[in-house]
């Protein structure tokens, strides 16, 4: 069954005006307009609705990846290294430039 063409719409409107009459069928008419109208505004929003899920679910996937760590698939058979803990002495740190050392020098032996 193909699309209707301008000799198929001049026989549907034709058996409506039979059936019909002349006085319902512009009030048959604008039903017809009304329900189409609501049935795209429905088929909009229910798309509206799905798009909106698929991109929520979209995101909750996103944010709820497991973090990965480079370390996720190295076999374990290693004992865990020691934790060891380095004591820093604090510097005091001026903008002068230090004065130079005195130099000392030894007699040679002899």
């Amino acid at each position: 069954m193909g699309p209707l063409g301008f000799p198929e719409l001049i026989l549907i409107f034709i058996v409506a005006l039979i059936v019909f009459g002349p006085k319902r069928l512009p009030e048959i008419g604008r039903m017809i307009g009304k329900a189409m109208g609501e049935f795209k505004k429905a088929s909009d929003e229910l798309k509206n609705t799905i798009e909106r899920e698929v991109r929520a679910d979209e995101l909750k996937e996103l944010t709820t990846l497991p973090k990965f760590t480079p370390f996720d698939n190295v076999a374990r058979s290693e004992p865990a290294a020691q934790t060891v803990t380095v004591e820093a002495t604090p510097v005091a740190v001026t903008s002068e430039t230090p004065a130079a050392e005195p130099t000392t020098t030894q007699p040679a032996a002899g």
